[in-house]
């Protein structure tokens, strides 16, 4: 599969500029600024070589890392999806949420929170004689009852 520039390019500078080395050497170019103020006279001109150069790397950073973001992003829906399509039981509807606008998405989550509540309720609620991990809320009503 033939890449393109861009591509080959923000994941070469997002692997470079995520190392430990790439901090480092920003580290030391700040110390380097600082030092040398005195002998500039800690002059405009030496004020803005730093202003002007993080200005610079921030603005074309936040658009190297939606790049990379966005490209997470879609790569991890559609292995979600993938798994959801896989699944015999699970529910085709959830493909392709992200889609949705938030009144549809509220529906769906209304319906999974509800869901959710039933199995924590079910879960508490289950046989003594199964072990079941204890969650906090638990320990203070059997404290309370105890009482």
């Amino acid at each position: 599969m033939k890449t393109s520039w861009f591509l080959r390019f923000s994941n070469g500078l997002a692997q470079v500029s995520g190392r430990a080395s790439t901090f480092v050497i920003a580290v030391a170019l700040v110390i380097v600024w600082g030092v040398s103020g005195p002998f500039f006279h800690f002059s405009d001109t030496w004020q803005l070589v730093i202003n002007t150069s993080t200005t610079i790397v921030t603005f074309l950073m936040v658009f190297l890392i939606q790049n990379t973001q966005n490209r997470d992003t879609a790569a991890m829906q559609i292995k979600l999806d993938e798994l959801i399509r896989a699944i015999d039981r699970a529910h085709n509807a959830l493909l392709d949420l992200e889609e949705l606008d938030e009144k549809e998405l509220a529906v769906f989550r209304k319906r999974y929170e509800k869901l959710a509540q039933e199995a924590r309720d079910n879960f508490r609620s289950a046989s003594d004689d199964i072990e079941m991990p204890s969650f906090p809320e638990d320990e203070e009503r059997r404290g309370k009852k105890e009482r």
